[in-house]
């Protein structure tokens, strides 16, 4: 294991799992208030220190760990095994006692489905895209052993488990390949063109094999028209990205610019803005993803799980590393990846 001259593990996994901790934490208190309200209580600059003892995260880390802990469980990857495994985690964080910050009404919906014991093409909601399909997927992108075709499906379905929307699915696997191009030495500039890159070539590709008859149960005509309609969304907001990048930054609230997050290819897009915005200050880029106007803790979850792949666990302040909540758990994996 490498070793920065301040003592941290300069290693993506543990990077981006505490960064997308870091950022949850610092979003936590701000997701449901107005840019306004969070500069008057924060100052101009947002949230940028951790409060609290542990500094709590929300659903948005917990579920992360639920994906982490299936895949390092797994014997294989294959839809066989990793299904039981990531419906049993679920299943485990809807009934924890902790499971008390705002967790999201799709994902509840769908665990309660998914108890029944059904295929979870029954249990997903079809038509949700909410960003709780890609807030807890960046764990994928961490592992190297997966050839890309294996990384994708467990991508998608990890996400269609209870998010069944083909913008959830192709959202969910853009997101954990911007993790995994970071990781794997990408600059960051260059994480926009590679995505749409991949968006493009991924466009009318459906994964049976891991999918099963999802199209069907939405009503699609046929599985490349399902799957192609979240591609394009994604396109779409990565257009958008793009025109916003290509000019000066304004300083403004970033959902202005890609969307407020709550929907999967706007998390995307808009916590790789606050990502790029401030490239070399995770800090910062971590409080802009918080000083938004939209689901804040997600943004900057997203912010920092990309910047840590990118960086390093050294990227962020030394003394967060104790005070985050679940910080065994995500050393642990950390540990177990790097």
């Amino acid at each position: 294991m490498g070793w920065t001259e301040t003592g941290l593990p300069a290693l993506a996994a543990s990077g981006s799992l505490f960064g997308l901790a870091y950022g949850d934490a610092l979003g936590k208190p701000t997701e449901f208030m107005t840019v306004p309200q969070i500069e008057a209580r924060y100052g101009p600059d947002g949230p940028r220190e951790l409060t609290g003892d542990p500094a709590l995260v929300t659903d948005d880390t917990q579920m992360a760990l639920a994906v982490g802990w299936a895949l390092h469980e797994a014997p294989a990857a294959t839809p066989e095994v990793l299904e039981p495994l990531l419906r049993a985690r679920f299943l485990d964080w809807a009934v924890s006692p902790d499971n008390n910050r705002a967790p999201g009404m799709t994902c509840l919906r769908a665990c309660g489905e998914l108890a029944k014991g059904g295929p979870w093409q029954a249990a997903t909601v079809a038509d949700s895209k909410g960003c709780g399909a890609n807030m807890r997927v960046t764990p994928v992108g961490l592992l190297s052993a997966y050839d890309l075709d294996t990384f994708a499906g467990i991508a998608q379905l990890q996400a269609g488990l209870t998010h069944g929307h083909p913008t959830a699915l192709a959202a969910s696997e853009l997101t954990a390949y911007a993790v995994r191009v970071l990781r794997d030495g990408a600059a960051l500039a260059d994480v926009p063109g590679l995505l749409r890159q991949r968006a493009i070539g991924q466009r009318t590709v459906y994964r049976g094999d891991w999918l099963g008859d999802l199209w069907q149960r939405a009503g699609a005509g046929h599985p490349a028209e399902f799957i192609a309609l979240g591609w394009d969304e994604c396109l779409a907001v990565l257009d958008r990205l793009d025109a916003t990048l290509s000019g000066p930054d304004d300083g403004e609230d970033p959902c202005l610019a890609t969307g407020e997050g709550w929907i999967a290819e706007e998390a995307l897009a808009t916590a790789l803005l606050c990502a790029l915005r401030h490239p070399d200050d995770p800090v910062s880029a971590l409080a802009r993803g918080a000083t938004t106007s939209g689901d804040s803790d997600s943004i900057a979850a997203l912010a920092g799980a990309f910047l840590g792949a990118s960086g390093g666990l050294a990227i962020f302040p030394e003394d967060w590393l104790d005070r985050i909540e679940y910080a065994d758990q995500l050393a642990a994996l950390g540990n177990a990846w790097d």
